[in-house]
């Protein structure tokens, strides 16, 4: 294989793809599995000003840019696939790729426009009361929403995996007849636009209570992911 062949640009894409969103994921899952929960504890309580202002930062850093890599290296692919390979839109493989790709952008976008200016907002914050100044009265219900859409994200994370990883290895899946994949279509963005609103505009414990715990969440993006893999099944 020679790096510049077209053979040695797929590698490229797919080994910065794969290290972009080992950075992202494992960032993601560190705030929520592991230092949203510690802040819950007392002595979390207690360090929760002074990890925010000086480990927040650096980590939203990685975290941000890991998954603006992953959203263009992936896209890259696709689109290398699309036009190179000719690889159509109503195939299989694409089925489920773009699956996985659709929710991918979701959480690209949470992190980049929902996510990083509530955390920013939290960040000045927090400088602020630890400089001495009055707290500002946003930035409970900011930091609130950022951690919605974080955990949607880690919600979402799990189908974009399993479809993701589908794509190369579950061939059966999606392989319906040409053409077909309207009603999988408009069940899947609903589904997926549904779990998406409830992070943009949800409020109380009605649409946040399953997204309320680490378990909680990991059930959800599990449940996603069946019910995703079962509308696939049945309708193509």
């Amino acid at each position: 294989m020679e790096i510049f062949s077209m053979e040695g640009w797929y590698f490229l894409l797919r080994w910065f793809h794969f290290l972009a969103g080992i950075t992202w994921i494992g960032v993601l899952y560190y705030f929520n599995f592991i230092q949203t929960p510690y802040f819950g504890t007392e002595l979390g309580g207690q360090a929760r000003s002074a990890v925010v202002r000086g480990l927040v930062p650096n980590a939203l850093w990685w975290f941000r840019w890991g998954a603006m890599f992953t959203f263009i290296t992936g896209w890259l692919i696709v689109l290398t696939k699309l036009g190179h390979d000719g690889v159509p839109l109503t195939s299989g493989y694409m089925t489920r790729i773009l699956t996985g790709g659709l929710m991918g952008t979701l959480m690209w976008a949470n992190v980049w426009f929902v996510i990083w200016p509530a955390q920013q907002v939290v960040i000045a914050n927090a400088e602020k009361v630890a400089g001495g100044g009055e707290a500002d009265p946003t930035a409970a219900a900011r930091g609130a929403r950022a951690g919605v859409a974080s955990r949607t994200n880690t919600l979402f994370s799990i189908p974009m995996l399993f479809f993701m990883g589908a794509a190369s290895h579950l061939n059966f899946l999606g392989n319906g007849l040409d053409g077909g994949q309207g009603l999988y279509w408009i069940v899947a963005l609903v589904v997926i636009g549904l779990t998406e609103l409830n992070c943009l505009v949800g409020s109380g414990t009605a649409g946040q209570k399953p997204l309320a715990t680490v378990s909680g969440t990991i059930h959800a993006g599990l449940g996603l992911t069946l019910v995703l893999y079962l509308v696939m099944t049945f309708t193509l």
